[in-house]
């Protein structure tokens, strides 16, 4: 059984009965995106929240130093060359916190979100596209697809938010762009925005966010 990673933990009101399980970019940790949480879950019904914190592991790219990282990136070539070992661990650590939400606190997978960001966006998609069954809805914001992720079968369709950065230099918008042409072509249904921005998070993104998971998990 894999572990849980430790994590941050908030709820948004008593009793919920839907969660959301958020995986934080490369050399951040779970704290990164915790501050969103009361603009983001304005309006909706009451949501568990984790943020887990990635372990740390070297990073080929950035010099072999550690940091807070979901898997070991080894190029530029970010859809390609990836640490398929160190993702599928990833992926691992994941599904259990999902599993755990559903086993301790009773919110099953059809009312379960997996969100991320960058480096966790691509362990999100990956993840989500490895579960027999579908989540609520699935998060990917300035990120990609890992080749290696793509099911050698096609998986039920997913319910998709993908945004990204128009300005992006880390992770071009390009390589989102390829990710979310690929997923509809495998029937997922995915929603793109776009924005004037580098890699990073705008209000404006959090709204557009928001209004699609009304119609995820109500209001």
């Amino acid at each position: 059984m894999t572990p849980l990673l430790p994590a941050v933990e908030l709820d948004t009101g008593p009793a919920p009965r839907h969660a959301l399980l958020w995986l934080h970019g490369l050399g951040a940790d779970g704290h990164d995106f915790a501050p969103i949480v009361p603009e983001l879950a304005r309006g909706l019904p009451p949501m568990r929240c984790i943020f887990p914190h990635a372990p740390y592991r070297a990073v080929t790219l950035n010099g072999g130093m550690r940091v807070r990282a979901w898997y070991d990136i080894r190029g530029i070539d970010l859809g390609h060359r990836v640490d398929n070992e160190g993702l599928q661990q990833s992926v691992a650590q994941a599904r259990a916190w999902l599993e755990s939400l559903h086993e301790v606190h009773g919110i099953p997978p059809s009312r379960q979100l997996l969100a991320g960001f960058s480096q966790g966006g691509a362990v999100a998609l990956a993840a989500a596209l490895a579960l027999d069954q579908p989540l609520a809805g699935v998060v990917a914001l300035s990120t990609y697809l890992p080749q290696t992720a793509i099911p050698s079968t096609v998986a039920p369709m997913r319910q998709i938010f993908m945004a990204h950065g128009s300005f992006d230099p880390i992770v071009p918008q390009s390589l989102g762009e390829a990710a979310c042409a690929q997923l509809r072509s495998q029937g997922h249904s995915v929603e793109w925005h776009s924005y004037p921005m580098p890699h990073a998070v705008l209000p404006q993104e959090i709204a557009d966010l928001r209004a699609w998971l009304v119609h995820r998990v109500g209001s």
